[in-house]
């Protein structure tokens, strides 16, 4: 669902997030103070993966929805599916920003905005193709004491 764009909600945040080695595949490994950071940056490291996050300006805002779940891990999952969704089908958005407005850890739910535009070859590198998200090795460790939070999951590509 498309929303209105609130220019006081275009600062983009600190990357924490990087790519690690994995046979055929990539890992994501993304960390946060919050679990809710933490999910916001392995979304944005699927998407640094497809292309050059500096070249995307925020144009547009769609917001998405999972479905409630019954645990944490199928709870990324649909997270990020849901936004791997967004970007194969129309409107093909490829993100710059996102933002979880709400983060129910009682019923596994999320609700997110996404900021970005329409993906176009000639204007964004084309990175390698995420094709799915797997359940393999996901790890997500919930350290609030430490402000440390850290998810990592597989991405089929």
């Amino acid at each position: 669902m498309q929303i209105p764009l609130n220019p006081e909600e275009l600062v983009i945040p600190e990357i924490k997030y990087e790519y690690l080695d994995h046979t055929a595949d990539v890992q994501l490994h993304a960390w946060g103070e919050t679990l809710k950071e933490a999910f916001e940056q392995c979304g944005m490291a699927m998407f640094g993966y497809m292309t050059e996050l500096s070249t995307v300006d925020i144009k547009t805002c769609y917001e998405i929805k999972t479905d409630p779940t019954d645990d944490i891990d199928n709870l990324l999952f649909r997270f990020l599916d849901e936004l791997l969704f967004l970007f194969s089908a129309e409107p093909f958005l490829i993100v710059k920003k996102l933002e979880i407005t709400k983060f129910d850890m009682e019923n596994f739910y999320i609700e997110c905005r996404c900021y970005g535009e329409e993906f176009d070859l000639e204007k964004h590198p084309q990175g390698t193709e995420v094709k799915a998200i797997t359940y393999s090795a996901m790890q997500i460790y919930q350290q609030p004491e430490a402000d440390k939070n850290e998810v990592f999951v597989i991405i089929d590509i």
